[in-house]
């Protein structure tokens, strides 16, 4: 397994793993932690990735024991990463088509409606809810790749070549870095459209920045987040909310959560406390992924997982791998999802999923994309 990355534009490149833990069985996840230590004890990274599924595992409350036939966790060891070849070479060319949602409107609007009853019970404030974007796919996955990184630049881009399948994630989503003892993690809700003229967009940025359903989103999230730093970590701080970012076709807000963790905490210990993002479950984070089980008609695989890389001193980065795209064989999904509290629309949320998706179809749309 290749896994290349660009984190704040840093890339690394980690290939031909010395050894490779793929794991679909849930109770094999502890052991495959502490094969995961003795890597780095041993001096190795490790890199790749965590599904969403696997979030399942660390909380006793929401345990199941049926294997996946998707892995849950895919990590390589390495003896050094190197710090050229971002993004991939590629030669050859790709095409796209038969796109679908899995589904349909009228199916949507019931699961809102649906989500709307439960946090008017009470049982949560907000949930995340996911859909899908599928297609078909041929051609070479580095191509594809290397057109929708210089399409949408983002901060924390990765491509990881497997066996078997490969994952495209334009992620503009920081879940973890750890330094030392710092800690940040830097969780994202809230989106708006890019205006079509200065003008108009800095007008819709400084109304985005003001939206209060977007703050309301946000600030539970990044509390949820601090709480979930607080498990591990002291000196739990938010220094910075509602930051408003623009990308191509979107502004996105996050919030900046910080703290400080024993440099040595296991790995285990630290994901089992943070993964995955409460950003992409909702709150409070155990009901609201009871919730996402029960309603969302398909696994999430690697989307809002986590991808990233660990030294062997212990510190970290990851994202969370949304605007995320999972190639297998002929197929293709992509997720988007969105926040939902009690004054969403069914019609607003699929029009968001809709501006979410919209860098993928536009290069499906591109002449340079035939094969």
């Amino acid at each position: 397994m290749n896994v290349f990355l660009a984190y704040e534009h840093r890339p690394l490149c980690f290939r031909e793993p010395s050894d490779l833990l793929c794991c679909r069985d849930p109770a094999r996840l502890p052991a495959c932690f502490r094969q995961l230590e003795r890597w780095l004890d041993q001096g190795y990274y490790a890199a790749g990735f965590l599904s969403y599924e696997a979030g399942y595992f660390f909380e006793k409350r929401l345990r199941q024991n049926s294997s996946r036939e998707f892995p849950l966790l895919c990590l390589g060891a390495y003896r050094r990463p190197g710090t050229e070849g971002f993004p991939p070479r590629a030669a050859g060319s790709y095409g796209l088509r038969d796109f679908r949602v899995n589904v349909p409107y009228p199916r949507y609007a019931r699961h809102i409606e649906r989500i709307r009853r439960y946090i008017s019970r009470g049982d949560v404030y907000q949930i995340t809810y996911c859909l899908k974007n599928a297609f078909r796919f041929r051609g070479d996955p580095r191509r594809l790749f290397l057109d929708l990184y210089r399409y949408q630049r983002v901060p924390y881009p990765a491509f990881i070549e497997a066996e078997d399948f490969c994952i495209l994630s334009l992620s503009p989503e920081r879940f973890i870095r750890k330094r030392g003892e710092a800690a940040l993690a830097e969780p994202m809700k809230g989106t708006w459209p890019r205006g079509r003229n200065r003008a108009e967009d800095r007008r819709r940025r400084r109304r985005f920045s003001r939206d209060p359903k977007n703050r309301a989103e946000n600030v539970m999230i990044a509390d949820l987040l601090r709480n979930d730093l607080g498990r591990i970590g002291r000196d739990i701080r938010a220094p910075r909310l509602f930051t408003v970012a623009p990308y191509r076709t979107l502004f996105q807000m996050t919030s900046t959560v910080t703290g400080r963790v024993p440099g040595n905490v296991g790995m285990f210990e630290l994901f089992a406390a943070l993964f995955p993002s409460g950003s992409v479950t909702g709150a409070p984070k155990i009901r609201a992924m009871e919730i996402i089980r029960e309603i969302e008609p398909e696994e999430r695989r690697i989307h809002t997982g986590a991808i990233g890389y660990i030294t062997p001193g212990r510190d970290l980065y990851f994202n969370v791998p949304i605007r995320t795209l999972l190639l297998r064989g002929g197929d293709g999904e992509m997720g988007v999802g969105g926040g939902i509290v009690w004054d969403s629309t069914a019609r607003g949320e699929w029009e968001e999923g809709r501006l979410k998706s919209r860098f993928l179809l536009e290069i499906a749309r591109a002449g340079g994309c035939r094969a």
